[in-house]
């Protein structure tokens, strides 16, 4: 690839200004003279494989995105991706398999990167008492959870439910520049109920407060990542547990799965 034309630069100049970073600041943290970095965001100098990654390391640029900016600069992308039912996978599906069973029965799922459901335990069937059938053909958790005919008029506490959702859908797509979590942020902002900072259970994680059969059910919601993992489709996906609140909802939870059981 001739270096004077090689596109990798704008990426990166793309990435160092979302991350705030000047010139010097980037060249300071990476470890890269400043001068050799100028030339490589004007496409006037191309860099090695090493200071693609360390570059997007240092920018905290995501897997998939770095995979990017390597075949811009000519380069093997770094990271695979296999489908979850690749027989290379079978131990990482297995792990999830029994951490999904472990939280029963209260209600986990596993998530892509969009936030579609690829995997779930049998304590989400009772969130999703009462939504509509076009919300589960394809589920999305955030729509599933902001739409009018999803969840959203059970949840009492609504508009606090919201401003955190949205917040964070917002802060991921900023972080991974994607366009269609922005497309979603977008549509899900749209949706009617307000919005208002609420408690945050002493800054450990956000409730959600449900309407159920049993009454008001309240949830701590907690998300967990893998970020180390060196396939993308591992990489991407996170796990959301909802733990119960009180004691109420723990009580409630158990006697709906020994319903479910009997």
């Amino acid at each position: 690839m001739d270096a004077a034309v090689s596109p990798v630069g704008p990426l990166l100049r793309d990435w160092r200004r979302r991350r705030h970073f000047s010139q010097l600041d980037l060249s300071i943290e990476a470890g890269v003279s400043s001068r050799h970095l100028s030339f490589v965001e004007t496409g006037r100098s191309r860099p090695s494989r090493a200071m693609v990654l360390q570059l997007a390391a240092t920018l905290d640029v995501p897997k998939r995105e770095q995979n990017q900016l390597l075949v811009a600069a000519g380069f093997a992308p770094a990271f695979a991706e296999r489908p979850l039912d690749d027989p290379d996978l079978a131990a990482f599906r297995m792990g999830l398999d029994r951490l999904l069973a472990a939280y029963e029965p209260f209600p986990c799922l596993v998530v892509d990167r969009g936030w579609n459901l690829v995997m779930s335990n049998a304590g989400l069937a009772p969130l999703l008492e009462g939504v509509a059938p076009h919300l589960l053909e394809a589920p999305n958790a955030l729509r599933v959870s902001l739409h009018p005919d999803g969840l959203a008029p059970r949840i009492r506490n609504l508009p606090q439910w919201r401003f955190h959702v949205l917040g964070r859908l917002a802060r991921g797509a900023a972080t991974s520049g994607s366009e269609a979590l922005r497309a979603l942020h977008e549509e899900l902002v749209s949706y009617p109920g307000g919005l208002e900072a609420g408690d945050d259970a002493g800054g450990v994680a956000v409730t959600m407060t449900l309407d159920s059969q049993d009454g008001a059910m309240s949830f701590l919601s907690t998300v967990t990542t893998f970020g180390t993992a060196l396939d993308l489709t591992a990489a991407e996906l996170s796990i959301e547990a909802f733990l119960p609140a009180d004691e109420h909802t723990a009580r409630a939870m158990r006697a709906s799965a020994g319903k479910g059981g009997s």
